[in-house]
């Protein structure tokens, strides 16, 4: 018997971020796109964007409707698909709808699959509910809940980054077609070799100070207050430590004010950003709001041992006591005593920045994305069956 062929696979994906803003879901978005168009699978990207985005985008980009974001201009608000963007959805004819953000984008592509009968499967990338006590906006969590269960149990997959995500979502009620699909990093960008102490001392450092480093966006949900205390508590106690701040955004200002020693560098990218992770000691990042984590993994993979909050996203890449140290993310005194121990012995933060390479080498990006295309074949079957 011919053995049957595969059911074509044309992937329309709709997403919140895709090249107006640099965050770890448009970079992941990204590099997807760039693997599926190497494997010849046609796929047409539907986002909001700008007139001079940050990210030379990759794959076809139609444009979806967009006001800036109140109080957060960097980002952008959908407004729905548009006339264009459904004219140009029609031509593509897609077999399968990737939903990424479940906006307004995301509703209207959601309808369309269901209009047409066309699969739909998801990507969960952004924790929405860790969100809300920092916006004031903890009155609407039952109703952010409600929607996402509606609209996540209409998917036939939903691709999380890590089984402590999948673990939060089956206790809201989302627990169908969960699939595991862990963000990668670049192993060979990021990369111990990379560090450089005469970099280090261009930037002000001396060789004997613990460079303790911070890298995302600079917004209050990712920890600042906590990052700020920490080191500002050890500086006090006349530990050698100074950090380093890589990323950009709208609290940038007040932690230069609670960190006037710290060297700011704003954002950096490719090679630049591999150096600046290598050539510091620590890296600190007390959020408890990442669904992954890829700054704490590109951090593992430059050799750099790690002490993150204990919450979704480095909680399941983060060995406690081997790679580095899982805290509760509000407790300050505790990250300061597990920063001072790395401070303290040179040989813990060498053994465990060994370990953290060794763990990374795991996520390598080609056997990451290569798990998208056996879901969507998966996917697909069961449809076509």
């Amino acid at each position: 018997m011919a053995e049957r062929s595969k059911p074509e696979k044309r992937v329309a994906l709709f997403t919140g971020a895709y090249n107006h803003v640099v965050d770890g879901v448009s970079l992941t978005l990204n590099r997807l796109v760039a693997y599926l168009e190497t494997k010849d699978i046609p796929v047409l990207v539907f986002a909001p964007t700008v007139d001079e985005p940050a990210i030379a985008h990759a794959g076809t980009l139609q444009p979806a409707p967009s006001i800036p974001m109140s109080g957060r201009p960097e980002y952008r608000v959908s407004l729905g698909l548009g006339p264009d963007a459904l004219e140009a959805l029609d031509r593509f004819k897609p077999t399968i709808i990737h939903i990424a953000t479940p906006d307004l984008v995301g509703l209207e592509a959601l309808l369309y699959a269901r209009a047409w009968g066309i699969p739909v499967v998801a990507s969960y990338h952004t924790h929405f509910s860790s969100y809300l006590a920092y916006y004031n906006l903890g009155w609407a969590e039952r109703a952010m809940w409600a929607y996402l269960r509606w609209f996540y149990r209409q998917c036939k997959q939903i691709y999380v980054p890590t089984r402590s995500m999948a673990a939060v979502l089956s206790e809201q009620g989302i627990s169908e077609g969960l699939r595991i699909w862990p963000r990668g990093v670049d192993i060979d960008r990021f990369n111990p070799e990379k560090r450089s102490m005469s970099w280090r001392r261009d930037l002000g450092f001396s060789d004997d100070e613990i460079i303790i480093s911070f890298v995302s966006r600079l917004v209050v949900e990712k920890g600042l207050d906590v990052f700020a205390r920490v080191v500002g508590d050890l500086q006090q106690a006349g530990q050698p430590v100074r950090c380093l701040i890589v990323g950009d955004g709208p609290a940038r200002d007040m932690l230069q004010q609670a960190l006037p020693r710290a060297v700011f560098l704003g954002h950096l990218a490719g090679d630049e950003l591999a150096r600046a992770y290598a050539s510091s000691d620590i890296f600190l990042f007390p959020s408890e709001t990442e669904t992954f984590g890829n700054v704490t993994l590109e951090a593992m993979a430059s050799g750099i041992p790690t002490v993150c909050a204990d919450a979704t996203g480095s909680a399941s890449l983060v060995r406690d006591g081997e790679t580095g140290y899982l805290v509760p993310g509000k407790e300050a005194d505790l990250f300061t005593s597990r920063v001072l121990t790395l401070v303290h012995d040179a040989s813990v933060r060498h053994g465990m920045g060994l370990a953290a390479r060794r763990e990374a080498e795991t996520y390598s990006w080609p056997l990451i994305l290569g798990r998208i295309h056996a879901y969507y074949d998966s996917t697909l079957e069961s449809v076509s069956a």
